[in-house]
């Protein structure tokens, strides 16, 4: 596999030479900045064979190098063996930027292409501003270089847009619409354009099948003050779809949108666009226009659910947890007869999900991590990988569930056998520590996420410990499973404050190379916390949305304290009486002796 990478960047190169540049910029995105992006845009990952959800591939005519965050380096490191691509590990001290990186190294006169449409504004003239040092320049490209040479690449898909019915999207299309425009004329704009597919999504109430785990179509929307414009593809566009949107709504073919830029362009409108997401390529067909770059309102309203969306995230969870259950009882029974592995353990937590109604798929791809595996954050087992169970260790299984009425995100580790060692007991116990002071925790209006992730690694900080991701990360509603603005991060938090309705993840976890990984993570919705809150103070606080039982075998009782004693009990007390009636007579008694008091 690593010769054929290598073929590929040869062909690259000579790409590159043909375009007249000496290094060339190709970024895990898309054109809608999306994290997870469709298969028919999947370039990086084509190229140099890494799977991860983050990280930007940099080729010179000598060299090349992957830049990727903490989550990713173990597995960053296996897929790229061999491959002659470097590994840049973003955070390191020492590791410097890709603008920094090509600043020492590309000579007077020497140029970087890119494709426009994959990268911001921003990106573009922090890439510009450090080339300037070195007397190097910029070249946006027209085509993207790797589509010349990808000569089996697919293409978008063809699966039918539906509506999301009202009783789960709980607003109708006008209403958002009406919101919107409220804020545009805030801003005094004559247009909105909206580029990244989830907020397009969720303010048409639409859902399909472009990106894998995730229930978006390929899009761009203009919102204007009497007219909305959606721009996809028409082919995926039922009858009863373009009337259900309504008059004010008008779609119009995915490639057409230049032409919209362009007219508004002409007119020297005053438009909206977010600069932290929409690409370069946008941005320029806007050259002459009077641009407000703020965030767009779609990211807070979209985050902050109202009550269909609350309802339906509870109804997913308790069915997500029946399906958690029963997968826990089965690896149990089934483990130790042997032949169960990393990978047919995920297809069988997907077939029970898939027992539940509203099913839809699988929230993301899921994290089945034995043993040295289960260290790797994000691992991915594949065919080369994958290994079978045994009944000793620990086993890390992160997944989640895409139900029509809501997304559901939880890790759980599990003891497969035996007896954990101390150092185990020990490391899982800090983690659960920390993941019960941030569901205990209690905050004024107006606090950002970071200011709550300390709560979940004080305990591993005592001992000198940490973990190399943020703790919560926002959630949708049958939508992205990764949602902002909105995190518990001390990097990946920009500062907005947490609000009623915003649902995120709790997931504090402990990772030591080539041995174990640990991670406990449960679903939270913020709410109001009525008992603290008066007339001159709101408060508020996290109720747990997640219902599955945290594997106690795990927990070292003594190192935990009273008040933490009780919310575990609590939490499993909740957790037993919620599923119990939905649970086959076996996996119930199962359930009763997992969710025992500590």
């Amino acid at each position: 596999m690593s010769s054929t990478t290598r073929k590929k960047l040869r062909e690259l190169r000579e790409a590159m030479s043909s375009a007249g540049v000496q290094a060339y910029l190709v970024p895990g995105t898309d054109p809608h900045q999306s994290e997870y992006v469709p298969a028919c845009w999947q370039r990086r990952q084509w190229l140099s064979r890494f799977t991860g959800s983050a990280g930007d591939l940099l080729v010179t005519d000598k060299t090349a190098g992957l830049w990727t965050d903490g989550r990713y380096f173990l597995q960053a490191a296996e897929e790229l063996a061999g491959s002659g691509i470097k590994l840049m590990k973003q955070g390191i001290p020492g590791t410097p930027t890709i603008a920094e990186w090509l600043a020492r190294n590309l000579q007077a006169e020497q140029t970087l292409g890119v494709d426009p449409r994959l990268l911001s504004r921003g990106q573009v003239e922090e890439l510009q501003r450090h080339l300037a040092m070195a007397g190097a320049r910029i070249k946006p490209l027209e085509h993207n270089l790797v589509d010349a040479i990808w000569s089996d690449r697919a293409g978008p898909s063809k699966g039918t847009i539906d509506l999301l019915p009202a009783e789960y999207a709980g607003d109708p299309v006008n209403g958002k619409l009406r919101r919107v425009r409220k804020a545009m004329a805030s801003r005094r704009v004559d247009a909105h354009v909206l580029t990244t597919l989830d907020a397009i999504a969720w303010l048409f109430n639409i859902r399909s099948d472009d990106v894998d785990y995730n229930p978006v179509a390929i899009a761009y929307a203009v919102v204007g003050p009497d007219r909305a414009l959606l721009f996809t593809d028409l082919d995926k566009v039922p009858p009863s779809v373009a009337r259900g949107l309504g008059k004010k709504v008008e779609v119009r073919a995915y490639d057409t949108v230049a032409a919209e830029l362009t007219r508004l362009n002409r007119a020297r409108a005053r438009v909206w666009v977010d600069g932290r997401t929409t690409n370069a390529w946008v941005m320029g067909k806007l050259g002459r226009c009077d641009l407000v770059t703020e965030m767009t309102p779609i990211a807070v309203m979209k985050a902050r659910k109202n009550e269909a969306e609350i309802a339906g995230s509870r109804a997913a969870h308790l069915r997500d947890g029946v399906a958690m259950v029963r997968f826990l009882y089965w690896l149990e029974q089934a483990g130790p007869a042997g032949g169960v592995t990393e990978m047919s353990a995920g297809a069988h937590l997907a077939e029970l999900r898939s027992e539940g109604q509203h099913y839809r798929g699988e929230s993301f791809e899921s994290i089945v991590g034995y043993g040295p595996h289960g260290a790797i954050i994000h691992y991915g087992a594949t065919e080369a990988t994958d290994v079978e169970l045994r009944p000793e260790g620990i086993l890390l299984v992160d997944s989640g569930g895409q139900y029509l009425d809501g997304t559901t995100d939880i890790t759980r580790t599990v003891l497969l056998g035996g007896r954990a060692t101390d150092e185990q007991r020990d490391r899982f116990t800090r983690v659960l520590k920390g993941h019960i002071a941030v569901a205990l925790a209690r905050f004024p209006t107006g606090t950002p996420g970071r200011q709550i992730d300390t709560l979940a690694r004080t305990a591993l900080w005592e001992v000198g410990l940490n973990y190399n991701h943020g703790t919560g990360h926002g959630v949708g509603a049958y939508l992205s499973v990764h949602e902002g603005p909105q995190s518990i991060s001390p990097t990946r938090c920009i500062g907005i404050p947490l609000e009623p309705g915003n649902i995120l993840s709790n997931e504090p976890g402990f990772y030591k190379e080539g041995e174990y990984g640990i991670r406990i993570e449960n679903l939270v919705l913020v709410q109001l916390d009525l008992a603290l809150s008066d007339a001159e103070q709101s408060w508020l606080r996290f109720d747990t949305l997640t219902l599955c039982p945290i594997d106690t075998r795990l927990v070292q009782p003594s190192m935990l304290t009273p008040r933490e004693r009780a919310w575990l009990d609590d939490y499993h007390r909740r957790v037993r009486k919620a599923l119990t009636p939905l649970l086959e007579p076996e996996v119930a008694r199962w359930l009763k002796q997992a969710t025992r008091a500590v």
